[in-house]
Formats: structure tokens, C-alpha cells, sequence
């Protein structure tokens, strides 16, 4: 991923922003409900040629030797294409009964189109990843960066329409979003009575985008490393933030790593996951390389 990287991250201030006062209100509806912690950690992407010395010699088939690392994969490849039918059933049946697919959605609705008359378009693409049945995770909506709150009867129109037995997620990359107090409190009050979760994205050279503001009991976390040893320690910042919001009454989050370079990815990941079992009880599989020991970065 090129978005927000920069050539000199250790020049970046990476502290990880102060909640919105509003999370913790939203959280507080959640708590009582006590709900089982459900944590998904993926990639982008599980092909060979992108995450290099992640596969064993002789890995035959890509998606289920990652299926045996990993609890779920953040899609990108639906975002550049509508795959048939067919193609959701076999990936179905490669991976285990607990892992989730988070598909995104086709750019012909969100950036050639731009929302507009995205009922013509949105009906291919979603016959496609309900397939995925009882393993589709939260389908996410990643808008152009040129896609500003001028647009805001467009969010309007296809948040209302969308089905509300398949959970969504939005990205929104316009920094008037956020940086206009009176449209970023009518958008996130909109997401949240929708039960739509709001994307965090944190990457290095766009930190005006880390509004840290949750619209439901769902943290969908995309996470853009650096390729620098800072990236342990906004890792462990995460961490940190995780067990607060689990305190205040979270119970879903899905954090998908990043790189500018994404081999480095699985290494990232497995650290990640790593402390995450340690700090908060959690249980996941912490992926290793193809020589079979837990991978370091720097």
C-alpha cells in the first residue's frame, strides 16, 4: 500500500491520538451485553509473489497454507474486480470454518462511479461475496481521497439502502471529514445510527486521518507499517488502546497489516499477534516463515 508513505518515517511523529470522547459513549452500550471478544489479524493480500519467504517450499496452493496462519484476509481484490460465483465457493472451501473474509468494495461503485447510481452496480459484486456465506466478515467501503462531505447525500443514499443483515464498514480519505467539526459529528452520528463502522487508518504520512472516533461495537483497524522499527512501537500502542476499549465494552476488532514493501507484512503481523495473546488472552495462531520460527523484522 503507497497510501501515506513517506520516505523518512522516523522524522513522524506517530503518536497515537487521544479517543474521541464520543468512542467510549458509543462502547458504554455494548458493555452490558458482555459479548464474547472475537479478534480477526490478516494481510491484503495472499498471493506468493507479494509476501515472499512467507510460504514454505513446495506450497501448493497459497490461500490454504495462509488459512493455516491467519484468521482472515482483508480482500483487495474484489476492489479491482467481480469475480464469478464460482470462484467464492472454491475460496469457501479452502479455508477453515473460522476464518472470515473482509471483501472491499468494487471501485466501479465507489471510484468510477462515486456512489452514483451504485444500484446498477452494487448487485454484481455482492452476488459475489455472499457466497462466502457464513466466512464473510465486515464488507468495507474505501472512498477516493478527492471524495469530500459535498457528497454527503451519496453516503446517505447507499448507507440506507444497504442491507442491514450484512455489516459495513467505511473509509473515508477527504481530510473535511474530520477536520470540520460540524460534518465530521453529522457523519459519525449517521454511521452510528446505521450500525456501520468507521474505518481508523494509520499510516505515516496522512496522521490527519487518525480520528480515532468508533461508531459501533467494531474497531476495523487498517494498519500501513513503514518499513522502520518504529512500526513495533505503534504496534504496541495499538495494543494498548485495544485493552482499553475491550475495558469500555468492545468486543470485535479486525486489524489488517500493511506494508509499502508487503512482504514484510506476515513478519509485522506475527508480532502483532504475538503480544496480542500475551496483553489480552486472545488465542491466535502467530504465523510463522518458511523455515518455520517466528519471524523479526529489524
Amino acid at each position: 500500500m503507497k497510501f501515506g508513505k513517506v520516505n523518512n518515517p522516523e522524522n513522524i511523529d506517530f503518536y497515537l491520538c487521544e479517543d474521541h470522547p464520543n468512542t467510549k459513549k458509543t462502547l458504554a452500550r455494548f458493555k452490558e451485553e458482555k459479548l464474547e471478544f472475537s479478534v480477526h489479524v490478516g494481510c491484503a493480500k495472499w498471493n506468493k509473489q507479494d509476501l515472499k519467504n512467507f510460504y514454505p517450499r513446495g506450497t501448493k496452493d497459497e490461500l490454504v497454507y495462509y488459512a493455516t496462519q491467519f484468521n482472515s484476509i482483508e480482500m483487495n481484490s474484489t476492489f479491482y474486480r467481480n469475480f464469478p460465483i464460482e470462484q467464492f465457493e472454491k475460496w469457501y472451501d479452502k479455508v477453515p470454518v473460522d476464518f472470515k473474509f473482509f471483501p472491499k468494495v468494487n471501485q466501479m461503485v465507489s471510484h468510477m462511479k462515486r456512489l452514483i447510481d451504485f444500484e446498477k452496480f452494487l448487485p454484481e459484486y455482492l452476488d459475489g461475496v455472499v457466497h462466502f456465506k457464513d466466512k464473510l466478515g465486515t464488507i468495507f467501503l474505501q472512498m477516493h481521497n478527492n471524495f469530500g462531505p459535498k457528497n454527503f447525500d451519496r453516503v446517505v443514499a447507499f448507507v440506507e439502502s444497504w442491507s442491514k443483515e450484512l455489516p459495513l464498514a467505511v473509509e473515508f480519505r477527504h481530510t473535511d471529514w474530520f477536520n470540520d467539526e460540524v460534518v465530521a459529528e453529522e457523519l459519525y452520528n449517521f454511521l452510528e445510527e446505521n450500525n456501520v463502522a468507521n474505518i481508523l487508518v494509520d499510516t505515516a504520512g496522512r496522521r490527519d486521518l487518525l480520528h480515532m472516533r468508533l461508531t459501533n461495537n467494531e474497531a476495523f483497524i487498517r494498519y500501513v507499517g513503514a518499513n522502520h522499527p518504529t512500526d513495533y512501537k505503534r504496534l504496541d500502542d495499538w495494543i494498548e488502546r485495544i485493552k482499553v476499549w475491550k475495558t469500555q465494552g468492545l468486543s470485535n476488532v479486525n486489524f489488517f497489516v500493511h506494508q509499502n514493501l508487503e512482504e514484510a507484512s506476515p513478519l509485522l503481523s506475527a508480532y502483532f499477534i504475538k503480544k496480542l495473546n500475551k496483553e489480552l488472552g486472545t488465542d491466535l495462531v502467530v504465523p510463522k516463515t518458511k523455515d518455520g520460527d517466528v519471524p523479526t523484522l529489524f
